[in-house]
């Protein structure tokens, strides 16, 4: 596999900053959306409303009608709300994924594994960490080494 160009580097620490924003936003969307799943789809039986008949934020029940679960709650659906967001931001979270991969030049099975952060909770936590540590250490180093053939060159 061929190695980034020492001229990308700039444009990596931007993409890798892109990446850890969006890494950390779709990891907290991911855990809200589980949360969601959670109260809806157990027993429990409850999504989350702001607004409407029962005040500011509040619970309501979800029922089994003829077309599945329907809600009982009126006012504006934050339930739907994080679904709908973390799908969306998702694809944020993968153009910040195919940009760091194809920077940095890595094999494509480290795409599919940043990829499945956004769908795998908690591991885009894990992810984000493992992926700057690891390009923050190879920056370090390639920036060592081009220093030193540099000092080499001109002695």
């Amino acid at each position: 596999m061929p190695e980034p160009r020492v001229a990308s580097f700039p444009a990596i620490r931007g993409a890798l900053k892109f990446y850890q924003i969006a890494s950390i936003i779709t990891g907290v969307m991911l855990l809200l959306l589980v949360a969601e799943m959670v109260l809806k789809y157990t027993p429990i039986g409850l999504e989350l409303f702001l607004g409407g008949s029962g005040g500011f934020l509040w619970f309501a029940e979800v029922v089994e009608g003829p077309e599945g679960l329907e809600s009982t709650g009126d006012g504006l659906n934050v339930s739907l709300g994080i679904l709908i967001a973390h799908g969306w931001f998702y694809v944020v979270y993968l153009f910040a994924c195919f940009r760091m991969w194809s920077l940095m030049r890595w094999r494509f099975p480290r795409f599919i594994m940043l990829a499945l952060g956004g769908v795998i909770p908690l591991l885009s936590f894990f992810m984000e960490t493992r992926v700057a540590r690891d390009v923050k250490a190879y920056l370090s180093t390639r920036e060592t080494a081009e220093v030193s053939a540099a000092t080499e060159g001109a002695r």
